[in-house]
């Protein structure tokens, strides 16, 4: 367990170290739905080393989004316009929510934007 505590503290450190960095990119608002409320640092690729290309700052509504919670329409319309962003975390992040919905508007947003086509084969099989 000691082990398990030590790298996710070390992981948090590294994390916090893009944290002015990711906050000036984002305009200190919510990458996905322009929020400024509960406002942290959010890992797309908690498996790779953390760069500005896999992190998002994100408040704690689309954080929860991230993680696996179900979203409802309104929340997928808020977060729509995050799909145009050049940043892989930003957008690809919200296209994976966003993948969850069956909605034809949904997936024609998900279409359109600038993603890598073999990320967006993925979330649209």
């Amino acid at each position: 367990m000691a082990k398990g505590y030590q790298a996710n503290k070390e992981r948090q450190e590294e994390l916090a170290t893009f944290g002015k960095a990711i906050g000036k990119r984002a305009g200190f608002k919510c990458e996905w739905c322009e929020s400024r409320e509960d406002l942290r640092v959010w890992d797309y690729r908690p498996d790779d080393g953390p760069g500005m290309d896999s992190l998002a700052l994100l408040c704690g509504r689309c954080r929860e989004l991230g993680a696996g919670r179900k979203a409802d329409l309104n929340e997928l319309r808020s977060i729509r316009n995050a799909l145009w962003s050049d940043v892989p975390a930003v957008a690809e992040g919200a296209a994976k929510v966003m993948a969850q919905c069956r909605e034809a508007w949904a997936r024609e947003a998900i279409e359109e934007s600038l993603i890598d086509d073999k990320v967006k084969a993925a979330l649209l099989k």
